[in-house]
């Protein structure tokens, strides 16, 4: 099991709280693109908490020399993994010449990752689609496939659209291109040497479940954000682990710590509340969660006592 890398959505603070729900699923990061670590803030990028292992860097960038020196900053701060991207369809990553785009150049993916083979110990993995534009044949998955494998790369996650790289926005790409799951579980058929991990419109711990049936792994992107719940039983459906799953209490408990050390830091409280808004969804008093912790005025200049006052006005309403 996996939650997806999403732009503004999966950083450090999400991750932390995910990992306070699942113990075994990998964590990826937002995209940081090659020119952002090598021109920019590396610490502000790449800084994580201990706790959040096992941890995946996904890069963007089309340059084997630039994703290779990324890839060794991957490994010195201690990340498990390195992924590059090759699925994201927005005009503003294709004009990096990166992300989905890269589909059409399969032997570039392959030297990309060739270079950051050599480069670390780490694995080195691809997210991609199942194809772009009005490209709908299976062929054009396994050939891009089978270059990139013949580059080193192990494990593939299959985002089982197509991207459609001109008219439709990321949004529209995520829900319009119509599922082709068994193009996913086809290329795991003929490549079984492969590990192949399925993404895209998974909902449900029963759909994961079927999914495994065909695949390696599942990674499970906006619904883990906004209905983080769901990932609170992967450890004992998916991983065999005896342990009871955690308690939403317990998590808020864990949160308090942490919210404080990243306020000393200099973050500010809004910066991590706004990934944990939906902990209680579909619960009786999720709505005081909810409106506490996205008001403004409470945020301002409040410390980790907010998250304990949330979850007293939570209970309350579910009392209530």
């Amino acid at each position: 099991m996996s939650v997806a890398p999403m732009l503004d959505w999966t950083d450090r603070h999400y991750r932390y709280f995910a990992r306070q729900i699942t113990r075994n699923a990998w964590l990826y990061t937002e995209m940081v693109t090659t020119g952002a670590l090598l021109h920019g803030d590396v610490a502000r990028h790449l800084r994580f908490d201990d706790a959040e292992h096992p941890v995946a860097l996904q890069l963007g960038g089309s340059e084997p020399a630039e994703l290779a020196r990324c890839a060794r900053l991957a490994q010195q701060w201690g990340y498990d993994e390195v992924n590059l991207n090759v699925g994201c369809p927005s005009e503003r990553v294709q004009k990096g010449a990166f992300g989905a785009c890269l589909m059409a150049e399969p032997q570039l993916v392959a030297d990309c990752v060739k270079a950051m083979r050599d480069a670390v110990d780490i694995d080195v993995t691809v997210k991609h689609r199942i194809g772009i534009d009005q490209v709908e044949h299976y062929d054009y998955l396994r050939e891009f496939v089978d270059v990139v494998a013949d580059a080193g790369c192990r494990t593939f996650i299959v985002h089982a659209r197509n991207a459609i790289l001109k008219g439709l926005s990321p949004k529209e790409n995520r829900e319009i291109p119509p599922l082709k799951y068994d193009y996913v579980y086809r290329l795991k058929r003929e490549r079984p040497e492969l590990e192949i991990l399925l993404n895209g419109g998974v909902k449900t711990n029963a759909e994961i479940a079927e999914h495994l049936k065909h695949v390696d792994g599942v990674m499970v992107g906006r619904e883990a954000y906004h209905n983080p719940w769901l990932m609170a039983d992967w450890d004992a459906l998916f991983y065999g682990e005896q342990a009871a799953a955690p308690e939403r209490e317990r998590v808020v408990d864990a949160m308090l710590p942490y919210v404080s050390a990243r306020l000393g830091d200099g973050s500010h409280l809004r910066h991590i509340a706004r990934h944990i808004l939906g902990l209680f969804q579909g619960m009786p008093g999720a709505r005081n969660w909810r409106r506490m912790l996205s008001d403004a005025k409470l945020l301002d200049g409040a410390d980790a006592g907010l998250l304990s006052q949330a979850l007293q006005a939570t209970l309350q309403g579910r009392r209530a």
